[in-house]
């Protein structure tokens, strides 16, 4: 197992937030990072498959010219755990408002053979070089306000160690979205919710790759419980967001032989759209 590096990269740490301390990586030499993945972010006892996009999207932001995510595609091959592990990225093309690139989350197995978790391929542009013509039929999910929605704090307490990911965010979601947690689902296939860092900290094209899977799953509004793991997650962040609060819906439409989508929309305080995505999850039938 390879030694910790010492070199530290350029975009490894931006602030003194919990989620920059968490995503920063290290260079070990060009397009080779060490970081040591936080149990902090977990939900059970597998990392948040959010949390890791934004690890790899901070590798890859170091190694790409463009500062920011564009469109970032992530196939989750098996399931990340807390503790050391190494990202790989490669620059597949460079052009002038565009660069595109890849990377792989590695970590090691009990007879210390290295495991493949996570590969990305990935846009990178400038986000603040677009122009500001907006057209488009899309609106803002309609929300209580953020005091009349409800976080974890205002439900029983936890199992110790179910969810260390909660205590990371400022999550509210809407009523109208909580029949799950009181054992009548709408089985509607929706999750909305106020969404921020727990800390403080604003919003910003790399901490969007959390937002899009840090809700609770729309299966559990179906009537699903249990984990529901990602098999592939798409991202496109459209700007920057300002600052404040962010807005979320979570919707599924179908689900079929085991596996469902779900299409997210992220709108800042500005009501402006700032990101998309779409997964393709598992779930546990009977």
């Amino acid at each position: 197992m390879p030694e910790a590096a010492s070199v530290p990269a350029a975009a490894a740490l931006i602030g003194d937030s919990e989620f920059d301390r968490d995503t920063a990586v290290v260079r070990r030499e060009p397009g080779v990072y060490d970081i040591d993945l936080s149990a902090g972010w977990t939900i059970i006892s597998a990392v948040n498959g959010g949390y890791l996009l934004a690890v790899l999207g901070r590798a890859l932001a170091d190694t790409l010219p463009h500062p920011d995510p564009f469109s970032v595609s992530a196939h989750y091959l098996t399931a990340s755990q807390p503790g050391p592990a190494v990202v790989r990225t490669e620059t597949v093309r460079t052009g002038r408002t565009l660069s595109t690139g890849q990377a792989s989350l590695f970590q090691y197995d009990a007879d210390g053979n290295e495991v493949e978790r996570i590969r990305v391929l990935a846009s990178y542009g400038d986000l603040g070089a677009l122009p500001d013509d907006v057209r488009t039929t899309a609106v803002p999910p309609v929300i209580p306000p953020l005091e009349r929605c409800l976080g974890p704090e205002d439900g029983p307490a936890p199992v110790e160690g179910s969810s260390a990911i909660t205590d990371r965010l400022m999550l509210k979601l809407d009523p109208a979205t909580l029949g799950w947690a009181l054992g009548a689902p709408s089985g509607k296939g929706e999750m909305r919710a106020w969404f921020g860092l727990a800390d403080g900290r604003d919003a910003d094209p790399l901490s969007l790759l959390l937002t899009v899977d840090a809700l609770p799953p729309t299966a559990f509004e179906i009537g699903l419980t249990g984990w529901v793991p990602t098999v592939e997650l798409t991202v496109h962040v459209r700007r920057r967001p300002a600052p404040g609060p962010l807005r979320v819906s979570i919707t599924t439409r179908n689900l079929a032989g085991g596996f469902l989508e779900e299409d997210a929309e992220v709108w800042d305080s500005e009501d402006r759209l700032v990101a998309q995505s779409r997964q393709l999850a598992r779930v546990r039938l009977g």
